[in-house]
């Protein structure tokens, strides 16, 4: 009986554990990211309106990187158009960007 409760405990633990952040694949994200390249690829960009410069993201750790995609297709970050680029994205995609980019060049 012992054993049969462990098991149980056991299951629990498991289904209510997080979720390990998903492989990315930095070749794939390469592709992938060729729209975020469009701002955050250009050395000293800055935003028409309102002015800003436009962080560069190279180098910048993967589980960052993917928390922050995923917050702005929530709407948890609140930027317009960084939550239209992100709202079509999958976690797969995310992940694969975040690979991407995580390992790129710090600009």
């Amino acid at each position: 009986m012992k054993f049969a409760r462990w098991g149980v405990l056991a299951l629990a633990a498991s289904l209510t554990a997080p979720a390990a952040f998903a492989q990315g694949d930095a070749e794939a994200g390469r592709v992938k990211s060729s729209t975020c390249m469009g701002c955050h690829g250009i050395p000293k960009y800055n935003n028409a309106y309102p002015t800003y410069r436009v962080p560069k993201l190279g180098g910048q750790p993967a589980a960052y990187l993917a928390s922050a995609l995923k917050a702005y297709r929530s709407g948890e970050r609140p930027h317009p158009t960084m939550h239209a680029q992100a709202a079509s994205l999958s976690d797969q995609d995310i992940a694969d960007i975040a690979a991407f980019l995580s390992s790129a060049p710090a600009n």
